[in-house]
């Protein structure tokens, strides 16, 4: 007899998902985005839910009907599937993400606090921060108990009751755009969503939501896709929602302070002159929820890839990455955002052209080579677009690669078009053993 989720069940694992997104950089984006578009900041929504909200959730759903990554990624090649899979797991992983988390919910969680800041603070405040993320994460499978019934229900809850006491008391008039948004609103806006790297993060949280769906003892390999891809939607409701809210949020603060040099700063200021100093506890409590909630999904996903591929097991992966990233965030940060921020934005056109590939698999039937030109020519782009970003120009090349329309932002879409022309029009070789027995229907 198959099992049938509950509706409370379906929402927690939802709300596990939503947590497991939403950390440091999904709480600053969406209020710098109202502080700045001021009157026009649902064009600003438009253009950042497309790339923080619909991707990250078609990317869900993709990795629902093929698995996993890796197995998505073949289609384009088991040498490029291997290598794709690994940056992406150590970029949003150990690399980068996990570190990183830490590292911010300190900034803005503890240094508000006190005077002066020491490496002793750090180390402490990362030691009980670890130590947290290492416990929860022990159990892949039981995040719904922890994430979608616990601590991801009171992030909702807290963010809530700023939003509503914002709404109730301020009534501040909206400003006209202004910096980045005071033109092309809903361009800068999916330019801004994509910073989020909430597309690379979902091809790795698919399966683990995966194994949350498993563990309330649905079997049925398609019912175990239907439920990831409600959870998915779930989720992209709840950021949908939140970030509605705290762009309002942040549109009405401008008339309170009009200085504000990040979102970080936005929250700061508005949540500060409505709560006063329990105000500011309130939101350091939300930045470590947020980014130890994220942190982790990121531990979990990352163990459970590179238990699959290697001798150690899951528990020592997990214990692998705490302590590396332990390390990480109380030292020399700053060095690995310079190395791992060109690598992500070398890898998440490819997230999203990949992502759009896994949606039209039965489409490209007989056509296997689109995979592999629309990731060529994507990846060649962005890759001397990131090194161009990180400041390292070819002669006449970089110039050449980032004129591309729409805008430098975006200037492997084309290459990306042009790719899928030529891959669909060469004839397809080996055509069963590219596809082999991974297809989705057989999952």
């Amino acid at each position: 007899m198959k099992k049938k989720l509950s509706t409370m069940t379906s929402i927690a694992i939802g709300i596990t998902l939503f947590s497991m997104f939403f950390g440091s950089g999904n709480l600053i984006f969406p209020p710098f985005m109202g502080f700045q578009a001021g009157t026009e900041t649902w064009k600003g929504m438009l253009g950042f839910g497309i790339t923080a909200i619909l991707f990250p959730v078609l990317g869900v759903i993709v990795i629902a009907k093929f698995s996993d990554l890796p197995h998505l990624a073949s289609r384009a090649g088991r040498r490029f599937a291997t290598l794709f899979t690994i940056l992406v797991f150590l970029s949003l992983g150990p690399g980068l993400a996990i570190p990183r988390n830490a590292a911010v919910s300190f900034e803005m969680a503890v240094i508000p606090f006190v005077g002066h800041v020491t490496m002793g603070m750090r180390i402490a405040y990362s030691l009980v921060f670890f130590a947290i993320a290492y416990f929860l994460s022990a159990r892949p499978d039981k995040l719904t108990d922890t994430l979608g019934k616990f601590l991801g229900p009171i992030l909702l809850g807290l963010m809530l009751v700023v939003a509503i006491v914002c709404f109730v008391n301020v009534d501040g008039p909206l400003t006209e755009p202004d910096g980045a948004y005071a033109s092309s609103q809903t361009l800068q806006g999916f330019l801004d969503g994509y910073l989020t790297m909430d597309t690379l993060a979902a091809l790795n949280f698919g399966n683990i939501i995966a194994l949350n769906v498993m563990d309330q003892g649905v079997k049925d390999k398609k019912d175990i896709v239907h439920y990831t891809v409600i959870a998915g939607w779930i989720a992209g409701l709840l950021l949908l929602v939140v970030y509605a809210f705290m762009a309002h949020v942040g549109s009405l603060s401008a008339a309170i302070s009009a200085e504000a040099a990040n979102g970080a700063n936005v929250l700061t200021n508005i949540v500060a002159y409505l709560f006063g100093t329990p105000g500011l506890i309130l939101l350091a409590v939300i930045y470590i929820l947020a980014c130890l909630t994220t942190c982790i999904g990121l531990l979990c996903s990352c163990s459970e890839y590179f238990a699959s591929i290697s001798r150690m097991n899951y528990q020592g992966w997990v214990a692998l990455f705490t302590i590396s990233s332990f390390f990480m965030s109380v030292v020399g940060l700053d060095q690995i955002l310079v190395i791992s921020v060109p690598i992500l934005n070398a890898m998440y056109p490819i997230a999203i052209v990949l992502v759009i590939l896994g949606l039209l698999d039965e489409k490209l039937k007989g056509h296997e080579n689109v995979y592999k030109m629309s990731l060529l020519f994507t990846g060649i782009v962005s890759i001397i677009y990131s090194l161009s970003s990180a400041g390292f120009n070819i002669p006449f090349i970089s110039r050449a690669v980032t004129s591309i329309p729409p805008c430098t932002d975006l200037c492997w879409i084309i290459p990306a078009v042009i790719g899928f022309m030529i891959g669909w029009f060469m004839p397809a070789k080996h055509e069963a053993s590219m596809r082999e027995s991974i297809s989705p229907q057989q999952i």
